[in-house]
């Protein structure tokens, strides 16, 4: 499968468009993730707890868009857009959402 931000693949040719797929994650960040960064927050420095936790949402919101362009028969996701929302009371849940074009190439 392959997934690019681009609207063609090069040197291959789109022969049909499978529509619109999604992929998203919804992920909570704990209590020692969040006291850990506000530590650097206050000291400075990267926070890498946040940092692997994102990484692995958008792993996996990835791999779900992938899933699902699969099921429609396609073989490439085209125009894919990442975006990053913070949700919940505190901020404390993170939604990352995958979507692009599913298409066959020839």
């Amino acid at each position: 499968m392959i997934l690019t931000t681009t609207p063609t693949v090069e040197r291959r040719t789109i022969i049909e468009y499978k529509g619109i797929v999604f992929g998203e994650v919804i992920t909570g960040v704990n209590f020692i993730k969040d006291f850990g960064a506000s530590l650097r927050n206050f000291f400075g420095g990267r926070s890498g707890s946040y940092e692997r936790e994102l990484l692995d949402a958008r792993t996996s919101a990835l791999r779900e868009l992938e899933s699902r362009a699969r099921e429609k028969g396609a073989d490439a996701v085209v125009g894919i857009d990442i975006d990053y929302e913070v949700l919940g009371p505190n901020g404390g849940m993170l939604m990352v959402t995958a979507s692009g074009t599913a298409v066959k190439l020839g």
